[in-house]
């Protein structure tokens, strides 16, 4: 199977042909993937270099002429290394661009610290007026690059991963997707933790919530879902844990209710290994998370 960063580009280059707005600005990573969309379009595919601050300005400055600039580097050095030009440059100035990483939290381990960004989403949530998309299968990145681009000029962040669930589910861009329906509590697996989530709530009484759009965050969904299965909250992020406990406890700020985050834990792990293994160090494999899910609901989620 493709990764979503392989669908990454065709999608893009497809969107260069029928869309005199989009512009794609690299800085270096990813170059290849469009090589021939540059030839046809010289003036619209731009590579400034290994200068991610210089990235975002001409991503803003391609947005300042009209255009729907498409950015695109790993997740460290397109979220966390300028990150004063997407506060800046894009924020201030109010225009949109469409800010697409790879790498995730800790996709290519071997690269050590400086390409992993698992604060990346809990970063850009300190601004104003983002959307969030964060895809847990190739189908779901092709389509939410399509919402990205059609969003007028909005700002989106679209991250992908080379985690993937097994399968891709339909996705809208907006809206959580109820996966399955419970009385003992409500998990939200985000993006690639899916499959995980569910093979951990496996006989587990619980609603399950699928979110491949985290901001805006489906508040409308978790209500519903929390009629039925109570105010007992459980958050799986492939990110850094907590991220979204915030904005689900606002959600539910005019009932009681408990919200637990689980995710990427804020210590570094300082050796390479592999993404299976950080994930496991983090407790984010299905054997973990199913103690700690079940640990915070209680004896009751047990059909």
């Amino acid at each position: 199977m493709d990764t979503m960063r392989d669908r990454f580009a065709p999608v893009i280059t497809q969107l260069l042909d029928e869309d005199p707005r989009v512009a794609v600005v690299l800085a270096e990573i990813g170059t290849d993937g469009f090589a021939e969309a540059r030839r046809r379009h010289p003036d619209r595919v731009i590579n400034v270099g290994i200068r991610e601050q210089l990235l975002v300005g001409a991503g803003a400055g391609l947005a300042l002429t009209g255009l729907r600039p498409v950015v695109h580097t790993f997740a460290s050095f397109l979220v966390e290394r300028p990150f004063e030009q997407v506060k800046l440059d894009l924020g201030h100035q109010d225009v949109g661009a469409v800010l697409v990483s790879a790498s995730a939290s800790f996709d290519w381990p071997a690269g050590g610290y400086t390409h992993m960004a698992p604060d990346d989403v809990a970063l850009l949530d300190t601004l104003d007026g983002w959307t969030v998309h964060v895809p847990g299968h190739p189908d779901e990145a092709e389509t939410l690059l399509r919402h990205a681009i059609a969003a007028g000029d909005d700002k989106v962040y679209v991250r992908l991963s080379v985690q993937s669930n097994a399968q891709g589910l339909p996705v809208d861009g907006a809206r959580f997707v109820t996966v399955c329906e419970g009385r003992a509590g409500v998990v939200v697996a985000v993006g690639p933790m899916l499959d995980a989530a569910l093979e951990a709530t496996e006989g587990l009484d619980v609603t399950v919530l699928y979110a491949t759009t985290v901001r805006p965050f489906d508040t409308a969904a978790l209500r519903r879902a929390s009629e039925a299965a109570g105010t007992d909250v459980v958050l799986v992020e492939p990110y850094l844990a907590g991220t979204s406990t915030a904005v689900a406890g606002d959600a539910l700020a005019d009932v009681p209710h408990r919200v637990l985050g689980l995710g990427v834990a804020r210590r570094e792990l300082r050796r390479y290994g592999q993404v299976d293994e950080h994930l496991t160090a983090h407790g984010l494999d299905a054997g973990a998370l199913r103690e700690r899910i079940s640990g915070f609901l209680g004896a009751g989620v047990r059909k």
